[in-house]
C-alpha cells in the first residue's frame, strides 16, 4: 500500500464515522478574490469537528482551530464547510495526519490604499494628497480573535484606552500578497491596519491594529 492509498482510506474512515456522529455541511471551493461562499456549493456531506478524537474537551476561548472528521477525498487547503457550527475553512490536510479546520467568526475585505495621483506639475504634495482604498479580497471568512497586547493611541489623553490588537486567520488566494498596512475590514465594520502578515502552507497569519473608523 502506498502513501495515497492509505490517505484515502483514511478520509473513507472518517467519512464513515462522520455519518453515525455529524451534521450535514456544504463545500465551497472559492473560484476567483471575491465572495467564495455566493458559488454554488460542490456537495453536501456529514462532518464533525473537535479538539481531540476522544471527543473529551471542549474548545476553549481564543482557539480557532479544530480537527475535522469528513471524506475529504475531494478538498483541497482552503476549502470552506457551512453547516451547524457556522463557517470553517481547512487550513491544511498533512499526509496521513488529522484535517486542520479553522473556525471563521467574520466576513471581510482585504483593502489597498493607494495615493491619487497629484494634479498639475508638481511632483510632491506632502502627506495631503487624497488615497483611495482599493479591494484585493472581499466576502473571505476569517477568524478574527483578540490579540495580546494594545497600543496607546496617538491623543494620549488621560481617560483614553488601549487601542486592540487582534489575530486574524484567513485563507490565501493566489496571486494576492498581503502587506503590512493593508486595510482589512470586517461584517461589523470594524477596521485593522496589517502590522505583519505572514503566509505559511495553513494560510495568512496576520497581526492587525485596531483602527478609529
Amino acid at each position: 500500500m502506498d502513501g495515497f492509498k492509505l490517505r484515502d482510506k483514511i478520509y473513507i474512515g472518517y467519512g464513515k464515522a462522520a455519518k453515525r456522529i455529524g451534521f450535514d455541511y456544504q463545500q465551497f471551493r472559492a473560484t476567483s478574490a471575491s465572495n467564495p461562499l455566493t458559488s454554488t456549493a460542490l456537495q453536501t456531506l456529514p462532518a464533525s469537528f473537535t479538539t481531540n478524537f476522544n471527543y473529551s474537551a471542549p474548545n476553549k476561548y481564543g482557539q480557532a482551530t479544530w480537527l475535522g472528521l469528513f471524506d475529504a477525498r475531494t478538498f483541497q487547503p482552503g476549502d470552506f464547510l457551512v453547516g451547524r457550527q457556522g463557517t470553517l475553512f481547512v487550513a491544511a490536510m498533512q499526509d496521513t495526519l488529522p484535517i486542520y479546520c479553522v473556525q471563521a467568526n467574520r466576513v471581510v475585505r482585504v483593502l489597498r490604499v493607494s495615493q491619487d495621483a497629484p494634479v498639475g506639475l508638481g511632483s510632491w504634495a506632502g502627506d495631503k494628497r487624497a488615497t483611495t482604498e482599493v479591494a484585493i479580497m472581499q466576502g473571505w471568512p476569517a477568524s478574527i480573535l483578540q490579540g495580546t497586547k494594545g497600543e496607546t493611541n496617538e491623543a494620549k489623553l488621560p481617560g483614553d484606552v488601549k487601542t486592540p490588537w487582534w489575530a486574524i486567520l484567513m485563507p490565501a488566494w493566489p496571486g494576492v500578497e498581503l502587506r503590512t498596512s493593508d486595510i482589512i475590514r470586517d461584517d461589523l465594520d470594524r477596521k485593522y491596519v496589517i502590522s505583519s502578515a505572514e503566509l505559511t502552507d495553513m494560510g495568512w497569519r496576520i497581526t492587525a491594529m485596531q483602527a478609529q473608523v
